[in-house]
C-alpha cells in the first residue's frame, strides 16, 4: 500500500503533466486539473482556513472543499440571480482536464442563509450567500476517489504549480489518517434558550391565532439553543458522531474564519441532473421508542395523524406550486413514507417531475426557497409573520447548502439539526411545523427531540 509520502511525489509528477493540458494564457474563467486518488480517504481532513465539506455514508459519497479559486458573494432579495449571473458566466469559460479519464469533474459549494437579509450579519462566519470554487477538491463515489486543482485565469505555469503543489503538501500527509473514534461522553451545559418554554407556549399561540384568522395555513417557528462542552469541540470527531448516529443523512461542515456550520440533515432541497429533478417533501414528524411495539405504534400512528398529514399535503401542494410554471410530469406519490431516523420519523414525499432546459440549479433554489417545511405556507406571509415574532435571526440555520457541477445542475440539501460550533460554544437549532390542532408542548418536545440529534453528538465530540 502506497505511503502518503509515495503518493505526493506521484501527484506532483502527474501535476506538472496535467499543466499542459490546461489553456492558462486565457483571460477570464478557470481552469480544473482532475488527479486520479490510488485508495480512497476515510473521510475529508479538517485543516486551518476555509473548507467545506458533504458527506453521505448511505450513498457513500463525498465532497470537501480547501482554499478558494473562486468565490462569489450576495445578499437582498436577489442573490440568488446574483450568483446565477457569475455561474453563468463560468458555464463556458471552465477548461476541466482528466488526463487519467477518472469520469470526475471539477464543482463548486453554493449556500446560503435562511433569508436574504443583510443584517445582522455574523461577522465572524459565513456571508448571505456564497458561490464558492475551491483550490482543491475532494471527491470519492463507488470505490474511486480523485483531487480536483482549480485556479482562476490567467496563471502564470510556475507560480500556478508552485501554488498547487503547496497545497497538495498541506492535504496529504493527514489525507489517509485513521478515523479518530468519539471521546468518551463530556456533559454539556445548557448557557441560553430563546424562545425559553413559556416564550414558545406563547409564541405557538400566536401562531395559531393567525391561523384561525385565514392569514397563515401553517408556520414553521424555532428555538435557539446554546450549549458550552466542558472541552474544545472536535469538529472532525462531530462529524463523524454524525454520520454513525444518522448513516442516512446529509452530514455537512462549513468552516470560514475559525467557526463551524455543521448540519445532519435528512432533507435535500432538490437534485438536478439535466431535465430530471428530485424534491423531497418532508413534514409531519413523530418520535422514536426503543421498545419494537411502541416504536411501530408511534410509526402508525404517525402515518394516520390528521393533524400531519395535513402538515405534509401543504408542503406537496407548495412544491407542486413552484413547480408547474416550469415543469412538466409532476409526479407525487399516492401516500407519504415514513422516513426513520435514529431519533425521530417524518412522514416523506419524494417529487419527480422534468425541468424545462433552460433552467438550472440556482434558479430551481428560489423557486423552492424557503420550502413550507421550515418556513410555513402562504410563503410570503409566513416569512414576513416569522421575522416579525421569532425572537433571533436565523443565520443559515434552515438556509441550504450543496454541491453545483460547471454544468450548473447540483443537489441542495435544506440546513437542518444544525450547530454553529466554535471552541467550546454550540449555538443549536430546531423549528416544528403550526398548523390547526397543534399543541404547545408537544410542538415543544418535538424541537427537543430534533435538539437531541446535535446534543448527542457533541457529547462525543
Amino acid at each position: 500500500m502506497l505511503q502518503p509520502s509515495a503518493i505526493l511525489g506521484q501527484l506532483k509528477d502527474r501535476l506538472a503533466a496535467g499543466l499542459d493540458a490546461l489553456p492558462l494564457d486565457r483571460t477570464q474563467g478557470l481552469v480544473s486539473l482532475v488527479l486520479a486518488l490510488p485508495r480512497v480517504p476515510a473521510t475529508a481532513p479538517q485543516l486551518p482556513g476555509p473548507q467545506f465539506q458533504f458527506l453521505h455514508i448511505h450513498r457513500e459519497s463525498l465532497h470537501a472543499g480547501y482554499g478558494s479559486a473562486a468565490e462569489w458573494q450576495a445578499d437582498g432579495p436577489d442573490r440568488l440571480r446574483r450568483l446565477a449571473t457569475a455561474g453563468r458566466r463560468l458555464r463556458g469559460h471552465w477548461h476541466r482536464a482528466d488526463p487519467a479519464g477518472t469520469g470526475f469533474d471539477a464543482f463548486a459549494m453554493l449556500g446560503f442563509a435562511a433569508t436574504g437579509d443583510p443584517a445582522p450579519r455574523v461577522d465572524d462566519h459565513l456571508p448571505n450567500a456564497l458561490l464558492w470554487v475551491p483550490e482543491v477538491g475532494l471527491r470519492t463515489s463507488e470505490g474511486q476517489a480523485a483531487l480536483v486543482l482549480s485556479a482562476a485565469l490567467p496563471a502564470a505555469r510556475g507560480e500556478l504549480r508552485a501554488r498547487w503543489e503547496q497545497a497538495l503538501e498541506r492535504l496529504l500527509p493527514v489525507l489517509y489518517e485513521p478515523i479518530r473514534g468519539p471521546l468518551p461522553a463530556a456533559s454539556l451545559t445548557r448557557t441560553f434558550t430563546e424562545p425559553d418554554r413559556g416564550g414558545w407556549s406563547d409564541l405557538v399561540h400566536e401562531a395559531l391565532a393567525e391561523i384561525a384568522q385565514g392569514e397563515l395555513e401553517k408556520v414553521v417557528p424555532s428555538r435557539r439553543l446554546d450549549v458550552t462542552g466542558t472541552r474544545r469541540f472536535d469538529v472532525g470527531r462531530l462529524l463523524g458522531a454524525l454520520s454513525c448516529l444518522f448513516p442516512s443523512c446529509q452530514i455537512i461542515d462549513l468552516r470560514r474564519n475559525g467557526a463551524s456550520f455543521v448540519a445532519a440533515t435528512p432533507e435535500r432541497l432538490l437534485h438536478q441532473r439535466g431535465s430530471e429533478l428530485e424534491v423531497d417533501a418532508i413534514a409531519g414528524t413523530a418520535g422514536r421508542a426503543e421498545d419494537t411495539e411502541r416504536d411501530a405504534a408511534l410509526a402508525r400512528a404517525l402515518a394516520s395523524s390528521d393533524k400531519n398529514l395535513r402538515e405534509h399535503r401543504v408542503v406537496i401542494e407548495a412544491v407542486r406550486e413552484a413547480l408547474r410554471p416550469c415543469c412538466n410530469e409532476i409526479a407525487v406519490p399516492e401516500a407519504p413514507a415514513l422516513m426513520q431516523l435514529s431519533n425521530a420519523q417524518h412522514l416523506w414525499s419524494p417529487i419527480r417531475a422534468r425541468v424545462a432546459p433552460e433552467l438550472d440549479v440556482l434558479d430551481l433554489a428560489g423557486l423552492l426557497h424557503p420550502t413550507p417545511a421550515t418556513n410555513g405556507h402562504p410563503r410570503r406571509a409566513a416569512r414576513d409573520w416569522l421575522r416579525h415574532a421569532e425572537p433571533f435571526v436565523r443565520g443559515w440555520y434552515t438556509g441550504a447548502a450543496g454541491i453545483v457541477e460547471p454544468d450548473l445542475s447540483g443537489e441542495l440539501w435544506v440546513l437542518l439539526r444544525c450547530a454553529r460550533v466554535c471552541g467550546n460554544h454550540a449555538e443549536l437549532y430546531a423549528g416544528a411545523g403550526i398548523v390547526a390542532g397543534s399543541d404547545p408542548a408537544e410542538e415543544w418536545d418535538e424541537t427537543e427531540a430534533k435538539l437531541g440529534a446535535m446534543l448527542t453528538a457533541l457529547q462525543y465530540a
